[in-house]
Order: structure tokens, then C-alpha cells, then sequence
């Protein structure tokens, strides 16, 4: 790792071709104290413009299911495990994922959140370290140990999963919905509580 800043990576040249494709470090968004930390693979190239994490089309999904559930873009932090764009839109390598992988758990430490919310298979497998059949697993919670500590996961579609393929969309706002239940209103609600 070359840099943090607080939660924000300010340097690294650790994967030459995704320093090559960016214009910029994408860095998570949201409140340092969250209790919600969704986790996305990687900015595409509309994040890359922008320089935060989801927003264009899948943006606009997770926020519309946040707000149907009572929370604001501005209520959760969201993130991603690689940091730079991947050229083509193609999924980050594995050691490009291993290259981040101090950032994101530095984040996690941090944030401490009271649950993460995987956005797609590539987070969940790389946080879970195994590998996931999305379509099966939306919407089971795991307990791992980032960050230092013992979390619960919330494992769930990617929010453009929806776009291409609208049975999903059930799945995705369920667990929304879950994960937005289990941290919501001050309750001391839990995942098993579901």
C-alpha cells in the first residue's frame, strides 16, 4: 500500500494496467461511522469520471431500494474492493483484488459498520474467500472476519443485475430491505431476527 489519507487511498501504482486505465482513485463514499457498508467490485467508467462509487444506472437502483426502505445515499457508506477502474469494464484479477485488499479492510476497521452488504459474486467471493453462486446465495448472511472483527455479510445481486435481468430485481430489494431492517430505526434488530 503507497498511501491512505484517513478512509481515502491516495496513492498507489500497485496494478500498472488499472493505474493505465484510470483517471482517478474511487474512493468510498458515505459517513466514516456507517452502519451500513455496501461493497461493489470495482468503478466503472462513469465512477471513474465521477469519482464515486455507483452511480449512473446501478446508482440509481441502489438508491431507489434504499429509499423505498427509509435510508439516503448520505445514511450508508459504499465501496468498492478494487479502487480503479478495470479497462473494459472487466472484472478486477485476483491480484489486483489481493492489491486493494489493505485498503478495503483498513476501511472496514474503520467504519466499523454493523453489517456489509456484498453488490455482485466478485465481492462476495472476495471477502468470503470462497467461491458463491449469487443467484443462490442472495439474501443469506455469513458471519467472516474482516477488518479485525467477526461481521455479519449480507450477501445480495448487483444492483445491475436488475437492468439485464429483471427477475432479479426481487432478490436485490429483499435484501435491501433485510439489510436496511436489521440497522433501521434504532432498533437493536439483528439478521437473525428475520
Amino acid at each position: 500500500m503507497d498511501a491512505m489519507d484517513g478512509l481515502d487511498v491516495t496513492a498507489c501504482e500497485e496494478c500498472p494496467e488499472l493505474c493505465a486505465s484510470r483517471s482517478r482513485i474511487v474512493n468510498g463514499v458515505g459517513p466514516a461511522d456507517a452502519d451500513l457498508l455496501f461493497v461493489g467490485e470495482a468503478p466503472g467508467e462513469r465512477e471513474d469520471r465521477e469519482g464515486e462509487p455507483f452511480v449512473g444506472r446501478s446508482g440509481d437502483v441502489l438508491d431507489g431500494a434504499l429509499r423505498e426502505n427509509g435510508l439516503a445515499r448520505a445514511d450508508v457508506r459504499i465501496t468498492n474492493c478494487v479502487r480503479c477502474r478495470p479497462p473494459d469494464n472487466r472484472d478486477p484479477t485476483d491480484e489486483e483484488l489481493a492489491n486493494c485488499r489493505g485498503y478495503l479492510e483498513t476501511e472496514i476497521e474503520a467504519v466499523d459498520p454493523e453489517f456489509l452488504v456484498t453488490l455482485g459474486k466478485v465481492p462476495a467471493e472476495h471477502l468470503l474467500d470462497r467461491s458463491v453462486t449469487i443467484t443462490d446465495e442472495a439474501g443469506d448472511v455469513v458471519r467472516a472476519e474482516l477488518g479485525g472483527a467477526k461481521r455479519d455479510v449480507l450477501l445480495s445481486v448487483h444492483p445491475a443485475a436488475t437492468l439485464y435481468d429483471p427477475g432479479q430485481r426481487e432478490a436485490f430489494e429483499r435484501a435491501i430491505e433485510r439489510a436496511a431492517a436489521a440497522v433501521g430505526s434504532g432498533d437493536q434488530a439483528t439478521f437473525g431476527d428475520f
